[in-house]
């Protein structure tokens, strides 16, 4: 693409050099990978700064640099290269508003939609995904786990990855004949414009509760930033809201789309009746325009009667056979880390991604409901280092309360002493049902062995991820793999 061709669709401050002779066939925010035909964008972030690698992008003949601080580098260093210069109020808006014209408005292209909310984006969207492609829909998905080209995965590090990402992966779909596409929408992406000016054709919201506070500081900014989502949606598009969740009607308040609620109470447009759920799965009825939809998912769970749910009300209200939504719902896969179950014999190990107070809290009162008493409840978990503090006691004490037995130990710790994470989880316990073992390998063996025979063992807050990060370093570590190590050794 011809560089003046795309500065003709976005918006900047002052454009330096000659675009008009400049072409450009990539996109990049990482001076490592920038090289001929590039452009570079110059990102201010919360630990470095892009800028300071201006010219190390330059010396990669990089066609442009995109900056928001003109005197950073020389002029000269500019008409010396013959790299075109272009200024522009924020880079990272600008990452999104390049990025959107370069891969031509993938999003236009396909029926995209977002999901956000605290807890249950992800399960959600697997449950959308498979919804539209049990329909005959090839369908695209972007999210925590991996992002998926039909039924072609790819690795992802981020929930929401950076917009040129995001947009790139959205032109892959459409060229590989994706007619759908659902993606995980996380606050920071939304604060950060990552998803700015893409067309969405209908929003999810899940629920909210406190999380993220490391980056948004207050709550307000918290519901601030999911809120965003719902403001960018054009009348044409589709607004689907948890109207059990107090905060909806402040999500949704200023939202042009057409909005649409589910639930469990009387004024829900898609109202939950009758939750079952034991450990092979979950039952319920969609009440919708007075019919009533008999629902049966294998994932376990009172809370995964709200997420299927308003992958039926988004599938539905986009012209899918109702019955065909409960079909694909039912099929739906586990979910990894999302209440995966483990066992061996009677005794039953459940991982999951439950890292914040309210999701543990859910995901063990979702336990007491299925054991009623007969079994033992022993949890394992601990809280990630460089992210919100103020869960680490409040987590604490829901598990020490809701659990038999209680092995505190190490998360991700990444820069912090895991030492003093696990002292700040203790400060919130006020019973003496636990153990702190700060190798996690050690204390999800130890809670296993140590069970009684037909225990149920909560290992909380990793779900999915196969990795454990110490002082930066990311060593492969898997909880349902050493779960299902232990457990296949105790069972000897």
């Amino acid at each position: 693409m011809k560089l003046s061709v795309l500065l003709n669709s976005v918006s900047v401050i002052q454009v330096i050099g000659n675009a008009e002779a400049k072409e450009v066939d990539s996109i990049t925010i990482d001076s490592r990978t920038a090289g001929k035909n590039s452009i570079y964008f110059a990102i201010e972030g919360f630990k470095v700064d892009g800028h300071k690698f201006i010219q190390d992008a330059i010396n990669k003949g990089v066609t442009a640099v995109v900056l928001s601080k003109p005197e950073s580098v020389p002029e000269q260093i500019f008409s010396h290269s013959g790299t075109v210069k272009i200024v522009v109020e924020d880079t990272r808006k600008s990452l999104a508003d390049f990025s959107n014209h370069f891969y031509n408005e993938p999003s236009k292209k396909l029926l995209l939609i977002g999901v956000t909310g605290t807890k249950g984006k992800t399960t959600t969207a697997f449950y959308v995904k498979n919804v539209f492609e049990h329909s005959g829909n090839k369908t695209g998905l972007i999210g925590t786990i991996a992002n998926y080209i039909g039924k072609n995965e790819v690795k992802t590090l981020l929930t929401t990855p950076q917009s040129h990402e995001i947009n790139s992966l959205l032109s892959q779909m459409v060229l590989e004949g994706c007619t759908h596409c659902v993606m995980e929408v996380s606050s920071i992406a939304l604060d950060l414009y990552r998803v700015d000016h893409l067309k969405y054709a209908a929003g999810i919201f899940t629920n909210i509760t406190s999380d993220h506070m490391d980056y948004h500081k207050t709550e307000e900014h918290y519901l601030k930033s999911k809120k965003i989502l719902f403001d960018m949606l054009g009348s044409d598009s589709i607004a689907i809201y948890n109207i059990d969740d107090p905060k909806s009607q402040h999500i949704i308040k200023d939202s042009k789309a057409k909005k649409y609620s589910f639930g469990v109470g009387s004024k829900a447009n898609f109202r939950i009746k009758d939750i079952e759920f034991d450990l092979n799965g979950t039952s319920f009825s969609i009440l919708y325009k007075g019919v009533e939809y008999k629902i049966l998912t294998r994932l376990a769970g009172h809370f995964n009667a709200y997420n299927a749910t308003s992958a039926f009300a988004v599938a539905v209200l986009n012209g899918i056979d109702p019955y065909k939504a409960a079909e694909g719902i039912k099929n739906t896969p586990q979910v990894p880390g999302r209440f995966e179950i483990v066992s061996k014999k009677n005794k039953k190990v459940i991982v999951d991604y439950s890292h914040t107070s309210d999701s543990l809290k859910q995901a063990l009162t979702a336990i007491h409901h299925i054991v009623k008493n007969e079994r033992q409840i022993f949890t394992v978990f601990g809280c990630g280092g460089d992210r919100d503090r103020t869960k680490r006691p409040i987590m604490g004490e829901i598990a020490s309360t809701l659990s038999d037995r209680v092995y505190i130990t190490s998360d991700n710790p990444r820069t912090e002493d895991p030492y003093l994470i696990i002292d700040e989880i203790q400060k919130g316990i006020k019973t003496n049902n636990y153990r702190v073992i700060e190798n996690r390998e050690e204390a999800i063996r130890a809670a296993i062995f140590e069970s009684e025979d037909n225990a149920v063992i909560l290992v909380a807050g990793k779900g999915h991820e196969n990795y454990q990060e110490i002082n930066g370093v990311r060593k492969h570590f898997s909880d349902k793999e050493i779960s299902e190590k232990y457990l296949d050794e105790w069972a000897k």
